[in-house]
């Protein structure tokens, strides 16, 4: 589990992405960090069924974490859809 500071700083980078998720017709839903610095999410909305989802999760969201706080390691999305080996792009 996270240290308090470092959640909050997630959750306030979070909270700053958010509209251009939402702008799409997308937001998310924080699931938690766990202890290798892995951020859990759920993209809803349109995100969940996007086949850029993955794109906007590492491209977009993960670099934007990252930056705002350097121990976040990954983000993941826990309902991401499962493509198999074939990816969507």
């Amino acid at each position: 589990m996270a240290n308090e500071a470092m959640e909050a700083t997630v959750k306030e980078a979070l909270e700053m992405f958010r509209p251009q998720l939402q702008a799409d017709g997308g937001d998310m839903e924080y699931v938690g960090i766990d202890d290798d610095g892995k951020v859990h999410l759920k993209l809803t909305g349109a995100c969940g069924s996007c086949p850029m989802a993955l794109m906007t999760l590492k491209m977009g969201i993960e670099r934007y974490l990252k930056d705002a706080c350097p121990e976040v390691t990954e983000v993941v999305q826990d309902n991401a859809p499962d493509y198999g080996e074939e990816m969507p792009f």
